[in-house]
């Protein structure tokens, strides 16, 4: 019986030190390359402060990457003969951005440390410093992911949740990939930043009635109602502070000025409206919230081990 109880033991050992390995963890990098933090965060620090945005489509470039196939830095991967990527997909055509600052951080990180840092983490970091540079919260990253070799326009169209998305379907793709319905409408927190097309709210400002009326008359000013004109005008999606990180976005929403259907289907009536509520009201609740769903969703499906590769540039598998 003792040896029967000590051998369960030995393996349940060493599956719990198997899970472990295959984990990501905080000091992944701590001695294989101990200056990645600071080399990350002054070259997003230099590009936020060219262009306050790049924040936001740095942070962007990270939820789309890890809701298509995980966070494994496939949306960097330029179309090949081989595969279609997903910078052409209908949720990153013309509105993903923030390459060209990715291949700085990545250069950086290579003098410092060649060979040892994935792409896929160096977007998990600075999508973590552009919320903190504009203000928001900061957390611990998880590190250790590894590269995908290939990629999938098809999975990216199925993947990302498109702006015309109703409460339900948010939950649902939220809950599909380990997120719960308060992480989700935390996560949605971070339209506290950036900006958006025309195309993307053109419907709402026109066409729905759960809006603030001189709200859509603002946005009708730079968004014609004719599609096809004026699709790539900006609009912010925080009207009141849209290069700094709080949560205004919230108080938005109680006053029907989401500018995505998306956006304000989280207080229309649902099972959403108390965390809204709540995030209106306390922004510290909101960073801690947002901070730990990021940390959640930098997570999902990650490949580690011998999975994957590093890429020694983040457009082209080596």
């Amino acid at each position: 019986m003792a040896t029967s109880s000590s051998f369960i033991a030995i393996v349940s050992m060493a599956l719990l030190l198997g899970s472990v390995n295959a984990q990501l963890s905080t000091n992944f990098y701590s001695s294989s390359c101990p200056k990645l933090f600071s080399t990350v965060k002054s070259t997003v620090q230099s590009a936020i402060s060219k262009e306050a945005r790049m924040g936001a489509s740095l942070l962007r470039l990270f939820f789309h990457d890890c809701f298509v196939n995980g966070c494994d830095g496939s949306i960097l991967l330029d179309d090949t003969s081989s595969f279609t990527g997903e910078k052409n997909a209908v949720p990153n055509k013309n509105s993903a951005r923030g390459f060209d600052v990715v291949d700085n951080i990545k250069s950086a990180v290579e003098k410092a440390c060649p060979g040892v840092v994935s792409c896929a983490d160096i977007l998990a970091v600075a999508s973590r410093d552009s919320v903190a540079i504009l203000g928001g919260p900061s957390w611990n990253v998880n590190l250790g992911r590894r590269d995908a070799r290939t990629t999938s326009q098809a999975a990216a169209n199925n993947g990302i949740p498109p702006p015309t998305s109703n409460l339900s379907q948010l939950i649902s793709r939220f809950n599909n990939l380990g997120l719960s319905t308060r992480d989700m409408v935390a996560l949605a927190g971070s339209h506290t930043i950036g900006q958006a097309r025309c195309t993307s709210f053109r419907a709402r400002i026109y066409n729905e009635t759960n809006i603030d009326s001189s709200f859509a008359n603002t946005r009708r000013s730079n968004c014609p109602r004719t599609s096809g004109s004026g699709d790539n005008n900006l609009a912010p999606l925080d009207i009141q502070t849209p290069t700094k990180f709080e949560n205004n976005y919230y108080k938005n929403l109680l006053q029907n000025r989401g500018l995505l259907h998306s956006d304000q289907q989280l207080f229309n009536g649902g099972s959403t409206d108390s965390i809204v509520r709540t995030y209106s009201n306390s922004e510290s609740t909101f960073n801690s919230d947002f901070a730990a769903a990021m940390i959640k969703m930098g997570d999902i499906s990650p490949l580690t081990g011998s999975n994957g590769e590093v890429r020694k540039n983040c457009r082209k598998v080596n």
